[in-house]
């Protein structure tokens, strides 16, 4: 189906029924959409889940002619262009995957205007094959998706985004560019425009906003034991926990497959058929959980992901935002869970300050970056500690307005008590003022928390702390409550931290009013309750089995077609289908989620288990 000539509004729903089963554009869709037809390049900040590819698919069946949509993951277009095919959509890709003769087959097809929308990998735009068959090639649109890469002050730049803006200018007449993102500061947004040349671009920005989302952060003692007890209530559910390193992907992967879950593991590291058999066990629903580093990432367009869990806590708000929004693609409810450890600080800085990303740029560039990613780091650590609402911490930090509680996040939902810990700041401050006055080079919070709980460690020994007077004065304490006090110490003003690679920790001047002058410290922080599937994750479904009836048919028609579960049906477009329980094609049609081409393919299937499920009752 290909529009030409003038545009109506009936014709874009129609478009938007029909291919994408939906009854109405989300907000900014139609905006976007508009610009795009009437040849006007277009900026559009949404958050993920709020249907950017949408806002490019439609303008590309729209139009006369190929969009090529540029777009930085394997993964990502091979999802998109399954879920296009299943629509009724004829796309393709091109990227390493294919072979040499397969990458000739999708150019002749493309020549002979077999594809609406093809998918390109931004490194093939220089190659001389496929730059030769763009300027000859009728191109409608240029769709740039995940388009933060082109800035090298974002968190995930990609040198090879910036030949896009040189691609364009060798085409001879240059279509409209949209360029489209979920997580951009202004300053990023600004970099967007310059480097991808937009021409006047409409800006659009949603919003950051995923009101289905649940963010909470936990300080567990144990997050291996946290993490099992958490997943055991979730078992049917499918969900990611990404670890900063490979090797707490190893450990974490393993205890959970040793538990019985059926997880599986991503990293660099892994050899690329195992990377690939790994992600496909995911996406297909053979394996639950995926446990991986941010390798794992951008782009996966798995809907069904129920649940994030960070092990560790990421370098800056940008990556967590974009990691945890993973989760309840689909407009389902789900959890976005950040377990914090004081240790991960260190670990995130220490990654920053070896990272070998970016080698394309300079010496002095590399500083700024590098000064840039610490004060992100900051920021990150900031909304780990927060006792505010978390939802408001993100939002704020996007430069958008947010409420002051969004009853809905583990700060908002959850209780906080306020308590007096000046005892306690008195042992801690006393230790700290011991230390200064035995080693002049000082110790960091580490080695501080350990002489307070009394650390029988070689190293503690070796130092002689266990001849402090204060040694073990905390013994009673959890080394994690001790730190979550320092921190509070910090916060307050009572310590401060040095600069440099090994910052020392020391008192302040306030110090001496809790150890001398009577003045009390107040610690607020969260009642640590076990986390509750049914709080944060129910599932909104009027009768939970004929949701599992349906679920059974979409893993059978996925299985037979060799596709995702997702691609047939979404989690969302199933549960709207129980809630409606359809009888007849037209009723079918009415679920959210199913346009045309699907209900003729799976329509009678779903139907006749709906009748077959009422008949049993």
């Amino acid at each position: 189906m290909c529009f030409t000539g003038g545009v109506s509004d009936i014709q874009k729903e129609e478009v938007l029924r029909q291919y994408f089963g939906h009854h109405a554009f989300r907000p900014g869709q139609e905006e976007l959409i508009d610009a795009l037809l009437d040849g006007r390049d277009v900026l559009g900040v949404m958050p993920t889940g709020a249907g950017k590819s949408v806002c490019y698919q439609i303008p590309a069946l729209m139009l006369p002619g190929i969009t090529l949509v540029i777009s930085p993951l394997i993964s990502l277009m091979k999802d998109q262009v399954a879920a296009l095919k299943q629509a009724g959509v004829a796309a393709a890709y091109i990227n390493s995957s294919l072979s040499y003769t397969q990458y000739l087959e999708v150019l002749r097809r493309a020549k002979n205007g077999d594809y609406k929308i093809i998918y390109v990998a931004p490194e093939r735009l220089s190659t001389e094959g496929f730059l030769s068959f763009a300027q000859k090639a009728e191109l409608s649109l240029l769709a740039v998706d995940e388009a933060h890469c082109v800035s090298q002050w974002g968190h995930e730049f990609r040198p090879s985004y910036l030949k896009i803006a040189e691609f364009c200018a060798a085409l001879p007449k240059r279509p409209p560019v949209g360029a489209f993102t979920a997580t951009a500061t202004n300053e990023v947004k600004s970099d967007i425009v310059k480097l991808l040349g937009l021409h006047e671009p409409l800006e659009l920005t949603t919003g950051f906003d995923r009101p289905n989302l649940f963010f909470a952060v936990e300080t567990p003692g144990n997050k291996d034991a946290w993490l099992n007890d958490f997943i055991s209530e979730r078992r049917e559910q499918c969900g990611i926990i990404y670890c900063a390193t490979r090797k707490n992907v190893e450990k974490v992967c393993g205890l959970l497959q040793e538990c019985g879950y059926a997880a599986t593991r991503y990293h660099a590291g892994l050899e690329d058929d195992e990377r690939r058999e790994n992600q496909e066990d995911f996406l297909y629903d053979r394996a639950h959980v995926m446990v991986a580093t941010n390798a794992f990432g951008m782009g996966i367009d798995k809907s069904n992901v129920s649940y994030v869990v960070h092990y560790n806590m990421p370098k800056n708000i940008e990556s967590y935002y974009q990691e945890a929004g993973r989760a309840g693609r689909d407009g389902s409810r789900a959890e976005c869970v950040l377990l914090y450890s004081p240790l991960d600080m260190r670990t995130a800085k220490f990654l920053i300050e070896n990272s070998e990303d970016n080698e394309e740029l300079t010496e002095e560039e590399r500083a700024v970056v590098r000064e840039r990613d610490l004060a992100r780091l900051i920021r990150m650590a900031g909304y780990c500690k927060t006792t505010d609402c978390l939802r408001r911490y993100i939002l704020q930090y996007f430069g958008e307005k947010a409420p002051i509680h969004c009853a809905n996040c583990g700060n908002c939902c959850g209780k906080l008590e306020s308590f007096d810990i000046t005892t306690a700041a008195q042992k801690i401050l006393s230790g700290v003022t011991r230390v200064e006055r035995k080693y002049s080079s000082g110790f960091g919070v580490t080695m501080i928390v350990r002489m307070l709980h009394g650390s029988k460690e070689q190293r503690v020994l070796e130092l002689g702390l266990d001849r402090l007077p204060t040694y073990g004065i905390m013994e009673d304490t959890e080394r994690s409550t001790i730190r979550s006090y320092i921190d509070c110490l910090i916060e307050n003003g009572y310590l401060r931290l040095t600069e440099g690679d090994y910052p020392v920790l020391c008192t302040t001047e306030k110090a001496k009013n809790v150890l001398f002058g009577g003045e009390q410290v107040e610690f607020v922080g969260k009642k640590k309750e076990k986390p509750k599937k049914k709080k944060t994750a129910e599932r909104q479904t009027p009768d939970d089995s004929l949701y599992a009836t349906l679920s059974e048919l979409r893993f059978e028609i996925a299985k037979r077609e060799s596709v995702p579960a997702f691609v047939v049906f979404s989690n969302a477009t199933l549960q709207d289908m129980a809630a409606k329980q359809p009888e007849t094609m037209t009723e079918f049609l009415d679920v959210n989620g199913v346009g045309s081409k699907k209900a003729e393919r799976y329509g009678k299937a779903f139907v006749d288990r709906i009748r077959a499920w009422k008949g049993s009752k």
